[in-house]
């Protein structure tokens, strides 16, 4: 056994003779933060998943989103918008309100992702194809498509979302406030849904149900400045009724 004696080194500290590996302070973060810096750096997304998954289950990574360190919060809910399903949407949900814009504009990009792989492989195609018809301004086809998936997969708040935004789109600006209020009543953290909705009450001069869904995205998403402008306008509007 050996009685050597070593003294107490302050951090940081090394001894004579002895050498501090430059790799120390990198092995002590956790692996989660190492990962995230080395993407920030390479921009590699591809590798940063499959690395990230091979470490990492979308249930730790939840709970990282929510609770880990700044960095951390980022690195989860990025990778969360990539690899996780529909049951992360309350943990990326909440994280559009999260004290860091970083985190919020990751949410915001991983959430809207994450509604696009909810359901069977044959649902998420016909989300994909409603998207590229309203991406075409094809509202008349985009409409019956989601349609279609509405009466096949009631519960998907996406199809709701697409048809009402085709439906704004088609100036028929009641049932867009129809299917939004659906849409957000499937998935309470759908802040798109709610902005549309804001939109077609405007155009149906209900300026008091405007405010009221522009509101409420706000309060889904801080991020969302157009939005918040015209929260500001109306309420002035309305102050000076």
């Amino acid at each position: 056994m050996c009685g050597c004696y070593r003294p107490e080194l302050r951090q940081g500290q090394t001894l004579k003779g002895e050498t501090k590996s430059m790799s120390d302070d990198f092995q002590k973060r956790p692996l989660l933060v190492s990962l995230y810096e080395r993407y920030l750096v390479d921009q590699d997304i591809d590798t940063y998943v499959r690395q990230l998954s091979s470490s990492y289950t979308p249930g730790s990574l939840q709970r990282l989103a929510e609770s880990g360190t700044r960095t951390a919060r980022r690195g989860a809910v990025l990778g969360l918008g990539r690899l996780a399903d529909y049951r992360a949407n309350m943990s990326l949900g909440r994280a559009l309100v999260d004290s860091d814009r970083g985190v919020r504009t990751l949410a915001e990009n991983g959430i809207r992702r994450l509604w696009m792989r909810i359901g069977s492989p044959s649902e998420q195609r016909h989300l994909v194809a409603i998207a590229e018809h309203l991406e075409e301004k094809e509202y008349d086809r985009a409409a019956q498509l989601a349609t279609g998936l509405i009466q096949d997969s009631p519960w998907i708040a996406q199809g709701w979302h697409f048809r009402g935004k085709a439906f704004f789109h088609l100036e028929q600006y009641e049932a867009a406030t129809q299917d939004c209020h659906q849409a957000l009543e499937i998935n309470a953290y759908h802040f798109p849904a709610a902005s549309v909705m804001g939109q077609a009450y405007l155009l149906l001069e209900n300026p008091v149900s405007a405010l009221d869904s522009f509101r409420r995205a706000l309060r889904l998403n801080p991020n969302m400045e157009e939005v918040r402008a015209q929260v500001i306008h109306l309420q002035r509007t309305l102050k000076g009724k």
